[in-house]
């Protein structure tokens, strides 16, 4: 998000999307309510000039995934014109099915990694900010670090350690 919010790319999503990942917080997470979710999602919405896509629907009959209820991400980046669907589950989305539509799917690891090529400086500051607003309870740079290893991200956390004293 801190990324996007940067303007370091372009990123996209739907109200559907929205729902999907509230849906998901929402079992996995009970200490928080759908009122603070859907604050969050508004406050992405905002951070993020012309984040929502709209208008795909009739395009999601005709896509085929293995999961058909994941239809509508394809979707919804093909009317966006996505250069890529950035997913943990990329079993999802098989690159065969994405590409005809000159779409790549990445890890979100590969994602973030592939940023510092193109701005270095960029990724670092997004780093800080996420770290800063750390508050209860506050995380030093190293235990930030390590929560992003435990999500998934040792390629962003290999480039981020040699910056550790900056974050």
């Amino acid at each position: 998000m801190e990324l996007a919010a940067a303007g370091l790319f372009r990123a996209k999503w739907s109200e559907q999307i929205h729902d999907e990942w509230i849906r998901n917080v929402l079992k996995n997470r009970e200490d928080l309510t759908l009122e603070q979710l859907n604050r969050t999602k508004e406050l992405m919405n905002s951070a993020v000039p012309d984040s929502v896509v709209e208008g795909y629907g009739d395009l999601v009959p005709a896509l085929s995934l293995p999961d058909a209820d994941d239809r509508h991400i394809l979707a919804a980046a093909i009317v966006s014109s996505s250069d890529a669907i950035v997913t943990f589950n990329l079993s999802d989305f098989p690159k065969k099915a994405a590409s005809k539509y000159g779409i790549e799917v990445l890890h979100p690891d590969d994602f973030i990694f592939h940023q510092f090529g193109l701005n270095n400086a960029g990724v670092i500051i997004a780093a800080q900010r996420c770290r800063a607003r750390l508050k209860n309870p506050p995380r030093t740079a190293v235990e930030y670090l390590e929560t992003l290893e435990r999500q998934g991200l040792p390629k962003t956390v290999a480039e981020l350690r040699e910056y550790h004293f900056a974050i």
